[in-house]
């Protein structure tokens, strides 16, 4: 429902000469197009087409007129030369990666082969050797960490191992962030959407907010099991908040770009200014209700003992997104209908252009000021909309919240039933599927015709539902092959995931320098864009890991 764009002015043929008029243009090849034919002579519509055109293509579009009396034309479209296969990069890319696993699993069978193992041994220092082997499947005890909780976030008391499949999870939602933010070698499924649906882009973010919730469950129920009191705990929460909002203002804030950074327009939302306060509200909420002693609850249903429990959460929860309703879709907003969810620009035919995001654009640039939000939102691609609009802005906070509350459930499902492994992941089957038919039903199942959209831009409760059943599946897949059945150590997802602060901080401020980007030879180029990305993120990998070995993880 795009409004038609001016593309070009095709000039009369030169009947003496017999030539005809022809234009030049380029088109974009992320999304079918539709071609419209108007006759400079009476606004009419000769002819329309629609075609997905290909990349680095040569196209024409050969008209005839068949008839002059009633000006009927014929519109063919030819193709001059193919389009390249721009994915063969990514298939490279995949088979390189694919080699160096292959490597380092036949290294690691022939290091169990003790002709093998006792030639390396004489090789190398045997005690550094006895380290590195013992630590590359070891977890970090706690007094290897320089963090300074009274209790880490995951540590497991006693005996009991750290559940390494919520750092791996963390650690791949953080990989998959930063190959996206530098890039993802320009492929458009690599890029957030522009405004309904999904891509690769729109996953990692909700994924974070939810594994962040799932350790504050575990975080604040070894820290009362260690004995601090609920006071020293809230003064932490509220210490670390106060940290992530501050970094995620004065450190990494996209208005650096401009120059110094200055306070007439500074953004004031950002992911780590959400996930702060997201982490604030959740964890104050969970402070205020969970108990030192996680046992068996002795009620009428113990088959809801991690819900039931804990229902005045659930109806702070259903509070939030009853406002969020509520002010979505009955909130007045100026020159624009009551409840609407679209990207304005040249969206709905054009017919408000300036209502982005609708409630959720109007509250932000009502509280915070058009110059302290995003200035440059995804919807400006396809939609061209001018209106600055934020996608971590204050309305969609709420949902975030709610993200987080789903990732809280995991971890207490995780306390509740340990060392009960077909309890946990049946428990997050269910969630599961409870989450996938909310978002169905909310959705239709379409990306544009639902209730309520699919929409990063808007963190819409069907977004919120959706990534929290990929992110119940997903998680009980990584549980089950590392905790419970230990075929997979987690490597290498899980060092970025024990530093997820600082490599997350540390690609923002390093991304402009060497060896994180380069001059490239063609700007144009996937493979070099690509190339260029997977470095950068490979090098946090290896950062992270180097870390890891060293015990050194930056916790705030």
């Amino acid at each position: 429902q795009c409004l038609y764009q001016f593309l070009a002015f095709v000039p009369p043929s030169n009947e003496s000469l017999r030539k005809p008029g022809t234009a030049s243009v380029m088109v974009d090849t992320q999304r079918p197009l539709t071609l419209l034919l108007n006759s400079s002579v009476g606004d009419r519509d000769l002819c329309k087409i629609q075609y997905h055109f290909g990349e680095f293509g040569n196209y024409s579009l050969v008209v005839k007129t068949l008839s002059t009396s009633n000006q009927t034309v014929s519109c063919d479209l030819i193709i001059n030369e193919g389009p390249i296969n721009s994915y063969l990069p990514i298939l490279f890319a995949f088979l390189v990666y694919m080699g160096i696993l292959a490597l380092l699993i036949a290294g690691r069978l022939l290091m169990k082969i003790d002709a093998v193992r006792n030639w390396v041994y004489k090789k190398l220092n045997p005690r550094a050797t006895d380290r590195m082997i013992n630590s590359e499947l070891g977890s970090p005890n706690t007094t290897d960490s320089i963090n300074c909780d009274p209790a880490p976030q995951s540590w497991s008391s006693g005996s009991r191992q750290r559940l390494r499949s919520l750092d791996t999870f963390r650690g791949l939602s953080l990989v998959i962030m930063v190959f996206v933010n530098y890039g993802g070698g320009k492929y458009w499924f690599f890029k957030h959407e522009s405004w309904n649906g999904l891509t690769v882009a729109d996953l990692v973010f909700p994924w974070f907010v939810f594994i962040m919730g799932t350790s504050i469950a575990l975080a604040l129920g070894s820290m009362l099991r260690w004995g601090s009191s609920k006071w020293k705990i809230l003064r932490k929460i509220i210490w670390r908040s106060f940290v992530l909002i501050l970094l995620g203002i004065i450190v990494v804030n996209p208005n650096y770009c401009l120059g110094p950074l200055s306070w007439d327009n500074l953004r004031i939302p950002g992911v780590l200014q959400r996930l702060g306060f997201t982490y604030l509200v959740v964890a104050a909420l969970e402070l205020l209700f969970t108990r030192a002693d996680s046992g068996t609850w002795e009620g009428r249903f113990p088959a809801l003992q991690d819900i039931l429990p804990y229902w005045p959460q659930w109806i702070f929860i259903l509070v939030l997104e009853t406002i969020w309703l509520c002010l979505t879709f009955l909130l007045p907003v100026p020159d624009c209908p009551r409840g609407y969810l679209g990207p304005g620009g040249i969206g709905d035919f054009g017919k408000y252009p300036n209502c982005t995001g609708g409630a959720a654009g109007y509250i932000d640039r009502l509280l915070l000021g058009e110059k302290h939000m995003y200035q440059h939102p995804s919807s400006g691609v396809i939609y061209q909309s001018t209106m600055p609009y934020d996608p971590e802005g204050i309305l969609g906070t709420i949902n975030s919240i709610v993200m987080a509350f789903l990732g809280l459930q995991a971890g207490k499902i995780t306390l509740f039933y340990k060392d009960q492994p077909k309890q946990i992941m049946s428990r997050f089957i269910i969630w599961g599927i409870v989450m996938g038919v909310i978002s169905a039903i909310l959705t239709k199942c379409s990306k544009e015709e639902g209730f309520i959209p699919i929409n990063k831009n808007l963190w819409s409760v069907s977004y919120v539902t959706t990534m929290s059943c990929f992110a119940f599946i997903l998680l009980l897949l990584i549980y089950y092959l590392v905790d419970v059945k230990k075929w997979w150590s987690g490597a290498p997802f899980l060092y970025p995931g024990m530093n997820s602060i600082l490599v997350y901080i540390g690609h923002q401020v390093f991304a402009n320098y060497f060896p994180f980007k380069w001059k490239m030879q063609d700007s144009q180029s996937h493979a070099e864009h690509l190339a260029q990305n997977l470095t950068a993120t490979t090098l946090w990998v290896i950062i992270s890991y180097i870390l890891y070995r060293k015990r050194i993880f930056w916790k705030i």
